[in-house]
């Protein structure tokens, strides 16, 4: 079972990567809003592609910084300080490579750019080149340096990235925001990001030397510990992370770029959708990541039970927190898109927003389960459901977006979470024996029930279509008594008798030391 300190540490570092996320969240928020308001359509969706081009870089990850926390998080349980470092030196060996090959990826990009965006042309193009050579290097560069955070989250000690990364993020905004009320170009905002980037991967250094000479024994970098036998054990564990970067790649980095081939006008449009987007997958992965480093841990101890009983329970709660998040940006989706961007924007992207956030309800709601998965090392013997997910999603956006545009990517995005979820539930849940639950009650406890409680809002939802506007009233109470009969539901049917009264203990004990006399 899990110890009172190990759920301490899952709350700690949930909340260290909720302010990380919320700091990425405030720059999504406000960044674009000033963006698209600033900037021409053609401008903003040109730097939506230079990010999107850029970002390619980080899949030369391969999963390694993932294994990096899982390996630091075991060998610190077990004590083995040695093996540990030779992990580390390894990775970081490893990474140094793919940033090589990073940076000539990006040289080959850049002549290729002309033919794969035809509608780019003239001082545009150029800025396009120019921008996707600044952001990726110094993500190149960051590569290497990501062997710094998954020390960190191995350690269990993710408020430190969380500060540096989040703080990075808000000093590339701010300066972007600079740079544009000047008049800069998009090479201009380039070397800003660049230069910030580089910035918090030197920070990040001089914390993890701080952070590994007070830990026993310390962590030791070094030549002489890279070792062939770590390498392979890397590989061993990073080939189906790496095929799961590849479904993930497939499914959410090709989509803009798609977009930019078939319907370029769309691009500008399609990146303020798939933004809010990211802003809601972000929040859950930042919520539920904690999870890697505690699995790990619990693995080590051989404990299966209790990590099909993190899963259940991850993954109820996470349900509900999708639904309540991601049904009203369906609901109200123009609107929001019409407060937070110009009505140019909210227009063409509010269909776009909608299909998205209902695909990716879809395919996150399996996130705790994947997490678990990774922690125990399980990924390996499942890498199918990704490839299936992926290539679906590639397939069915690039043959939709033909004739199309946008929202046929969009649509593509929508089968592939369809497919991705029955393979998890169909195929890797069989295969998965580190995990120890029941498909069945996973399936009808933890997604299900939670689902079915929020029918009322759905049903309420529809019915405001077909009232007028000027009758507020009775679309105000309509809304209430629906939330109302939701929160009911999900008291009743989605939480589990010891939830409940974990919950209710855990208010009154609360009530109970704020009325108590001082």
């Amino acid at each position: 079972m899990t110890s009172r300190r190990e759920k301490f540490l899952i709350v700690k570092n949930a909340i260290a990567n909720l302010v990380r996320g919320g700091a990425s969240a405030l720059v999504a928020v406000l960044l674009p809003s000033f963006l698209t308001r600033s900037m021409s359509t053609e401008a903003f969706g040109a730097w939506s592609l230079v990010l999107q081009l850029s970002a390619y870089v980080s899949y030369l990850d391969f999963g390694i910084q993932t294994a990096i926390a899982r390996f630091v998080a075991h060998s610190s349980e077990r004590g083995e300080g040695e093996y540990r470092d030779r992990i580390v030196s390894t990775a970081m060996a490893c990474l140094a490579s793919s940033a090589c090959i990073g940076l000539l990826g990006l040289v080959l990009l850049s002549f290729f750019i002309p033919r794969l965006f035809p509608h780019l042309h003239g001082e545009l193009l150029l800025s396009v080149r120019a921008s996707v050579i600044l952001v990726g290097g110094s993500l190149c560069i960051g590569l290497p340096a990501s062997v710094f955070t998954g020390t960190f989250v191995g350690l269990q000690r993710n408020e430190v990235p969380a500060a540096i990364i989040g703080i990075s993020r808000l000093l590339s905004a701010v300066l972007l925001v600079v740079v544009v009320r000047h008049r800069g170009t998009i090479p201009h905002m380039a070397l800003v990001m660049a230069l910030v980037n580089v910035g918090s991967y030197a920070v990040q250094y001089v914390a993890y030397r701080r952070l590994s000479e007070s830990i026993a024994p310390p962590i030791r970098l070094s030549l002489s510990k890279i070792s062939k036998a770590a390498a392979t054990e890397l590989f061993d564990y990073c080939f189906s992370l790496t095929v799961w970067g590849l479904g993930i790649l497939l499914v959410t980095g090709l989509d803009l770029t798609i977009v930019g081939i078939y319907s370029f006008g769309e691009v500008a449009y399609y990146s303020i959708a798939a933004t809010v987007v990211t802003l809601l997958a972000g929040s859950f992965g930042a919520i539920f990541g904690a999870m890697g480093s505690t699995t790990a841990v619990i693995h080590a101890r051989g404990d299966r039970a209790g990590l099909g009983k993190m899963v259940l329970g991850a993954t109820r709660m996470g349900t509900v927190m999708l639904l309540a998040t991601g049904l009203p940006l369906i609901v109200f989706a123009h609107p929001l898109l019409r407060v937070w961007v110009d009505a140019q924007y909210a227009a063409n992207g509010a269909i776009l927003l909608q299909v998205l956030v209902a695909a990716n309800i879809i395919r996150m709601t399996v996130t705790p389960y994947v997490l678990a998965m990774i922690g125990s090392g399980e990924q390996r013997r499942v890498i199918l459901t990704p490839l299936l997910e992926g290539v679906s999603n590639l397939l069915f956006s690039v043959l939709l977006a033909r004739s199309f545009g946008a929202i046929g990517v969009a649509a593509g995005t929508m089968v592939g979470s369809l497919v991705g979820l029955g393979g998890n539930l169909f195929y890797n849940m069989r295969r998965t024996t580190e995990i120890q639950m029941s498909i069945s009650e996973y399936f009808f406890s933890s997604l299900l029930r939670p689902s079915l409680c929020f029918l009322p809002i759905g049903l309420a939802a529809a019915v405001w279509r077909f009232l007028p506007m000027d009758l507020i009233a009775v679309r105000f109470i309509c809304g209430v008594l629906a939330t109302a009969i939701s929160l009911g539901m999900l008291w009743r049917f989605a939480l589990q008798p010891e939830e409940r009264t974990k919950l209710v203990a855990t208010i009154r004990g609360r009530l109970g030391r704020e009325i108590a006399p001082s």
